[in-house]
């Protein structure tokens, strides 16, 4: 295996180092270096925390700026933040307003963000949105349910704009859990993600074979099925993702395409143009669109398709200024 490293158990922490660097006008290391935190905090609004374990690059220290998120702490690869490094960017970021955590729904992230909550609860007020945008994973047993995946960039981007706009705390808990309605994403896999620590691919598939519905942890999805084209691939991925949506007269959508480490960007605007077409001729109008590798898997061949109801308030909280290592658009 040849990965631009040092060592497997230096490669998180050289790479936060690298990227603290790289945007220090946005971004600084929170206490003890255990979390990245936006460098000018607001007091007065409620500070956004979200995290997980390394290898999802950019997200999530690259949405950490004006517009979205505060502090974001990271694991080792595919391992979820600790306790004490959720707690001590609680305390440093929270101004009085409270905290908001932004949880992925896997078993790990969900049960070390409550360990922190329980813990500073006579401190701070916390609130928790647990991100559950996947398709129906089959019987996955990596997750409580539907699993936190590159819906969680909509989510933090929507719920990040409100508190720069001063939301309260129930305010945002209470959008935050209402787009977890509105919010599905599918993903494909063509080559299995290669762990560092490891060496191995987490899954191998054949010549002609394809997995539908992995997650971004490099987990088997839910069937794996002969290659197909572009149009074919996009057109199962929709009919999954639609057929979970329920459509309010008036919501827009957000199509998201999404790399997960390994596909060009020529391919991922292929797969978008596909989708749109397919959209438009069942009637339904593409409001915004986000196409980029944001939520990756390492170096996972493969992309997921993100697809957002959301009515004409959530579209100002998508449009409004965002200024992060990863996104950046606006005043």
């Amino acid at each position: 295996m040849k990965k631009f490293m040092n060592r497997a158990e230096t490669l998180v922490t050289e790479s936060l180092a690298g990227l603290v660097a790289a945007h220090e006008r946005l971004v600084t290391f929170g206490a003890d270096g255990k979390f990245v935190r936006r460098r000018s905090l607001r007091p007065g609004k409620v500070s956004l925390i979200s995290g997980g374990g390394a290898g999802h690059e950019p997200m999530h220290v690259g949405f950490v700026g004006r517009g979205m998120l505060d502090a974001a702490c990271t694991g080792h690869v595919f391992t979820s933040p600790t306790p004490d490094q959720i707690i001590a960017a609680i305390r440093e970021t929270d101004g009085g307003e409270g905290c908001l955590l932004i949880v992925k729904n896997y078993d790990g992230d969900v049960m070390n963000f409550e360990m922190a909550s329980e813990f500073v609860a006579a401190e701070h007020r916390i609130a928790t949105v647990v991100v559950r945008d996947d398709v129906d994973p089959g019987g996955s047993k990596r997750s409580q349910g539907r699993r936190g995946v590159a819906g969680t960039l909509v989510v933090e981007k929507l719920l990040g704009a409100a508190a720069e706009a001063g939301w309260r705390l129930d305010e945002l808990s209470a959008l935050g859990e209402s787009l977890n309605g509105r919010i599905r994403t599918m993903g494909v896999s063509l080559r299995g993600v290669t762990v560092p620590d490891t060496e191995r691919e987490t899954f191998v598939l054949a010549e002609d074979e394809m997995e539908i519905g992995v997650g971004i942890h490099g987990e088997p999805g839910r069937a794996r099925v002969k290659f197909a084209t572009a149009d074919e691939i996009v057109e199962t991925m929709l009919e999954a993702i639609l057929g979970e949506l329920v459509s309010e007269r008036d919501e827009k959508l957000l199509m998201f395409i999404n790399g997960y480490g390994g596909t060009p960007a020529s391919e991922l605007y292929l797969v978008y143009n596909t989708a749109k077409a397919q959209c438009e001729r069942l009637g339904l109008t593409i409001a915004r669109s986000l196409v980029g590798t944001y939520v990756t898997s390492l170096d996972m061949a493969g992309l997921s398709i993100t697809v957002a109801r959301l009515a004409d308030r959530e579209l100002s909280l998508w449009d409004a200024p965002v200024d992060t290592a990863a996104l950046r658009w606006g005043d």
